[in-house]
């Protein structure tokens, strides 16, 4: 009960703390909120003082930001969160009304989800259940290449494609449940791939836990095995799926402006940008709240699922020798991608060319040109280096920051919840209100946030494995903490969650493209990836090409990234039944004598 007023505590305290830097956000960047409010409001008008103290008397801006905060953390307990800087409407009807329409979205894109991991883990529960696991082979490049399609690029594609050209679903707008299907799609494909891969993962160890060997020799159904085997499983990703939910939500900027959806997410990033304070307080606190209620009801699910066998230290473990991954894709797809950048390299990607803008792929320009006549393959090449080079060293940082954190639970709990709710270019405006603006800052703003799922795994997982029998046996046998976290938890962790940082690889490239495209980074004539899709994507209709090229290519990364994923902790674990482990702390003989063996 104490531990739990505590963790309660410290989500209240950096809810607080969130709330209240935003409060102090113009403050903090040193610019003028009456300034930006009179462009929100009317951009052509001129901004004289008279006009600027005008609007400093209308919202009180000369009392300073610690009155300001003040008046809106009181009336918060009346439920009244002030009116919008930009609009004078009161703030609580439409943060509501946004919110919504994102838990709309939500729920239809989680069912998206759903659907595409079953999909994906199809063929490893069909295996499971006919006790053909050995046939099995991990691979999963067509869940990579799904994984890593940018979500405004389905989604244009989806818009332009299934919306406009074809009229089977509408395309703009917001005006009934049909309207949910399109965005719905864009942001649930990728979510399932990313879930479908994680359970994937996890199927194999289940199937060979003591219990389905002893139901199948009983001759219980197979499918009645593969349900259970699905039940075993779904604790460790539940963590992750209320990540989703929040980044379903909040996270779905790009998708809600492409399809003109009034959501939460759309309606924070417009208060940011606008420094409407009242509404972004708001909408984070909204946010904030909606991932702490996401990831309570995570825990209670997993719970459920589990029963007392989590308590009592009476699970089996997951951690189980997997199927070795097909040796030569990983070479396939590093080669071609290496291919790529190599015949990329030797052109010059700021070439202009008026004469031929938007010309079909040739000889001469093997993907094509971009608007203003640039060859696409050598913005390619050029591209990814930083690219490449930057979304590699934040996926290293984040894996070992994920698995610092997720080893503390009770400190790191409440601090997911929280990062996990407030959508990445807000993250970097704070950032950005910091340490400036600059190259860097969408490096720091996507490595703030980019850790949190890593951690929820990881405490997900050592939460299961510290509950296993083997572990409970060997600490009764004398084995100290250090012994177990060296050689029983962190074999079972690390490399489930180095696989999930490796799917996440081409995200991570994407998250800073989309910062750097919203002027928080890299500028035009920048040859980043995402930056070269954001540039070329009014354009996808008459020239795919210069879409389709880093698209991808950032798919023939995500495929790269997962299959060398494969051989990650995949060799064969010593058994625990004849083979001899490494000898404990010294402990009276007769102790080390029944610990000999496993």
């Amino acid at each position: 009960m104490r531990s739990q007023a505590v963790t309660l505590l410290w989500r209240a305290g950096i809810a607080a703390a969130l709330v209240c830097a935003i409060g102090v956000l113009p403050w903090l960047t040193h610019t003028d909120p009456a300034l930006t409010v009179l462009k929100a409001r009317s951009a052509d008008r001129d901004p004289t003082p008279e006009v600027l103290a005008d609007i400093r008397a209308q919202l009180g801006l000369d009392a300073g930001p610690s009155h300001l905060l003040g008046e809106w953390l009181g009336g918060l307990w009346r439920g009244d969160t002030g009116r919008s800087w930009i609009s004078g409407s009161e703030v609580t009807p439409a943060v509501l009304h946004a919110l919504g329409v994102s838990l709309l979205l939500m729920v239809v894109a989680l069912a998206v989800a759903t659907v595409t991991a079953a999909l994906i883990c199809a063929r490893t529960l069909w295996l499971g259940a006919q006790r053909r696991l050995g046939e099995r082979r991990a691979g999963g490049s067509g869940s990579a290449v799904l994984a890593a399609l940018p979500e405004f690029l389905t989604a244009s594609v989806l818009a332009t494609v299934v919306g406009v050209q074809l009229g089977w679903l509408p395309a703009l707008g917001w005006y009934g449940p049909q309207w949910t299907l399109l965005p719905a799609l864009a942001l649930g494909l990728p979510a399932g791939a990313v879930l479908g891969r994680l359970l994937d993962d996890l199927l194999p160890g289940a199937f060979a836990e003591p219990w389905a060997l002893a139901a199948t020799a009983r001759g219980l159904p197979g499918r009645t095995v593969a349900r259970q085997a699905l039940r075993r499983c779904l604790p460790g990703l539940l963590p992750n799926t209320g990540l989703f939910v929040v980044g379903l939500t909040g996270g779905a900027v790009t998708v809600e402006q492409i399809f003109d959806i009034p959501g939460l997410g759309r309606t924070t990033l417009q208060a940011a940008l606008a420094q409407d304070l009242p509404v972004l307080q708001a909408g984070t606190l909204a946010l904030v709240l909606l991932a702490a209620a996401a990831a309570g009801l995570a825990h209670l699910l997993a719970r459920l699922l589990i029963g007392p066998a989590l308590r009592d230290g009476a699970l089996p473990s997951l951690h189980r020798p997997t199927p070795p991954a097909r040796r030569f894709l990983p070479f396939l797809y590093g080669g071609l991608l290496v291919g790529v950048i190599a015949l990329g390299l030797p052109r010059d990607p700021l070439a202009l060319d008026t004469t031929e803008r938007l010309t079909s792929p040739s000889w001469a320009h093997p993907f094509g040109t971009d608007a203003l006549g640039r060859d696409v393959l050598a913005r390619v090449g050029h591209g990814a280096l930083d690219t490449l080079l930057l979304a590699v060293a934040i996926t290293a940082a984040t894996v070992l920051t994920g698995l610092a954190l997720g080893l503390l639970p009770r400190l790191s709990g409440p601090l997911v919840d929280t990062v996990t709710a407030l959508p990445p270019v807000l993250v970097a405006l704070l950032v950005t209100a910091v340490v400036g603006s600059g190259t860097a800052t969408p490096a720091l703003a996507v490595a703030a946030v980019a850790w949190a799922p890593l951690a929820a795994h990881t405490s997900a997982l050592l939460r299961q494995e510290r509950a296993a029998l083997h572990l409970t046996a060997t600490r009764a046998l004398g084995a100290g903490p250090w012994y177990l976290l060296r050689h029983e938890l962190l074999p079972a962790v690390v490399p489930p969650v180095t696989r999930h940082a490796l799917l996440r690889l081409p995200g991570i490239a994407l998250a800073l493209a989309s910062l750097a495209f919203l002027g928080l980074g890299a500028q035009p004539p920048s040859p980043e990836w995402g930056l070269l899709l954001a540039e070329n994507q009014p354009y996808a209709e008459r020239a795919p090409w210069a879409v389709l090229a880093p698209a991808a290519v950032l798919a023939l990364l995500g495929a790269l990234a997962v299959t060398a994923a494969g051989g990650v902790g995949r060799g064969r674990r010593r058994s625990r039944k004849a083979d001899p482990i490494e000898p404990l702390p010294e402990r009276p003989s007769d102790t080390r004598e029944l610990v000999a063996t496993r």
